[in-house]
């Protein structure tokens, strides 16, 4: 049996005719997880059915990679190519917001429009860590959760502290995080693909950002080097802010 197989899949059209697949369950408000590479593995499937049991509609965009297939040397090559070939992410650029965030942010006012309460959740992880900022510029986002946030690649200093946002893009996200919408934060303390991303986001947002670090050189917090912690914090968040 296939692990999507109790997930409905549909598609969703931005107002600019991109239409990309997304997987749905659940009921309550609105989350949308946004899948790590090298895509909608096991552990990010199985992360979801959690929100999902925990009492919220959880929607899976998919991105890149190959739905269900496990976090290998092979799939991670092939989802780098896809996503180093493709002009909807960005991956060194600075003071940049990747195109893809319209997409996701059209996903969210939908799912908003549809289910009501304060607003839907967005969670990024790893290379798409950033993807979650991005999506809380439109205020159909009432909870933002950044997982090892990976984007821009952390090579050089002004590289590993940048956000993956526009200066238009960052001003609104301190606007929206001052007006309440806080950001959750998870990282491994070591983990050097993070860079120092969580200090912009101090400085930026000051209280408004809840850093939450682990010991360790580990990395996905919330699947593959997964701390029950994080987990429970991220559920925790939800609660608070969407059922409040």
């Amino acid at each position: 049996m296939s692990l999507l197989d109790s997930w409905t899949r549909d598609l969703h059209e931005a107002e600019d005719g991109t239409i990309r697949p997304t997987y749905r369950k659940g009921t309550g408000p609105g989350v949308i997880v946004i899948h790590e590479l090298p895509g909608l593995t096991p552990a990010v499937i199985d992360f979801a059915d959690e929100v999902v049991e925990a009492g919220f509609t959880v929607v899976l965009p998919h991105f890149f990679g190959h739905p269900e297939a496990r976090s290998n040397p092979g799939t991670l090559t092939g989802a780098l190519v896809q996503v180093c070939t493709s002009s909807e992410f960005t991956k060194l650029a600075t003071g940049v917001t990747a195109p893809l965030a319209d997409w996701l942010r059209s996903l969210a006012r939908t799912l908003h429009a549809e289910l009501g309460g304060p607003g839907v959740g967005a969670l990024g992880m790893c290379f798409t860590g950033g993807f979650a900022l991005a999506t809380m510029v439109d205020e159909s986002v009432a909870a933002a959760v950044v997982a090892q946030p990976s984007v821009p690649f952390a090579i050089g200093k002004k590289r590993a502290a940048d956000l993956n946002l526009s200066p238009a893009d960052t001003d609104a996200v301190v606007a929206r995080a001052a007006a309440g919408c806080q950001v959750l934060g998870l990282r491994y303390r070591k983990d050097r693909a993070t860079g120092t991303r969580f200090d912009t986001l101090r400085e930026l947002l000051g209280d408004n950002f809840v850093g939450v670090e682990f010991e360790g050189k580990g990395h996905a917090t919330l699947t593959e080097h997964r701390q029950q912690e994080a987990v429970d914090r991220v559920l925790e968040f939800f609660e608070e802010k969407l059922k409040g």
